[in-house]
């Protein structure tokens, strides 16, 4: 018997965990990770890793940014990750390590770390995870972990990331390492980087149709103060 779960198997779980509606805007953001999860959760060949964990967080932060009410965002990202039957906290706490080490290290720095050619005591276990992949020919690359190289190598160096021909030579680089191809970094990044354009873009329309609504229904209610504030006439008829 297959026992397989099916996309529709992992969207009914996330919505019996997130019960309350999700905007339309960011609902599309959400089914789609729902789906790439799902799909990567049942591949054979799929090994979870910390730098797979940093695209999940950093995709949901990004694309999640400004969604109201701001309570709901953990509860919808506790469902993403509980409907494939992963942990949450773990995504979190890996993601935090690194982004940790990230920040405290220049972008050479990181890549040596990335590829293997340094060591760090302290996230020893992660980088267990890297010399994995780079061992295993079967390894399942995802757009969510070309994303958490990018966001590595952008919390090291902002600048990097803004420099098509530096980005070029650090993914590839790490795709060497790896054995992934420079190619698809770059088309899955260039992707990524304009899907989020385009929600940043959504984000602000929403934003000004929601004021421009809140300004109408305060110029209502100020009417409607105005008219039972205003003194009725009351001068006598002419005889």
């Amino acid at each position: 018997m297959n026992n397989v779960r099916t996309v529709s198997d992992t969207k009914r779980s996330f919505y019996s965990l997130h019960t309350r509606p999700i905007h339309t805007i960011y609902r599309r953001v959400v089914e789609e990770l729902i789906v790439e999860m799902h799909l990567l959760s049942v591949n054979l060949d799929f090994r979870y890793d910390p730098v797979y964990a940093v695209g999940v967080v950093t995709s949901f932060e990004r694309f999640m940014q400004g969604y109201q009410p701001a309570k709901d965002q953990e509860s919808i990202f506790q469902a993403l990750c509980r409907s494939v039957e992963a942990d949450p906290e773990r995504f979190r706490q890996d993601a935090e390590r690194l982004r940790n080490l990230a920040k405290h290290l220049s972008a050479d720095e990181l890549l040596d770390w990335l590829c293997l050619q340094s060591h760090r005591d302290e996230v020893a276990d992660l980088q267990q995870f890297l010399r994995a992949i780079a061992e295993n020919p079967r390894f399942k690359y995802s757009r969510l972990f070309a994303i958490g190289i990018f966001s590595l190598l952008e919390w090291a160096d902002p600048e990097l990331t803004k420099d098509e021909t530096r980005l070029a030579q650090a993914l590839e680089k790490v795709g060497t390492t790896l054995g992934i191809p420079v190619d698809k970094f770059q088309r899955d990044l260039e992707l990524y980087r304009s899907n989020l354009e385009k929600m940043l873009q959504a984000q602000a329309v929403m934003q000004d149709a929601i004021a421009a609504e809140r300004k109408r229904r305060e110029q209502r209610e100020q009417a409607s103060a105005n008219a039972l504030t205003t003194p009725a006439d009351n001068t006598p008829e002419s005889a």
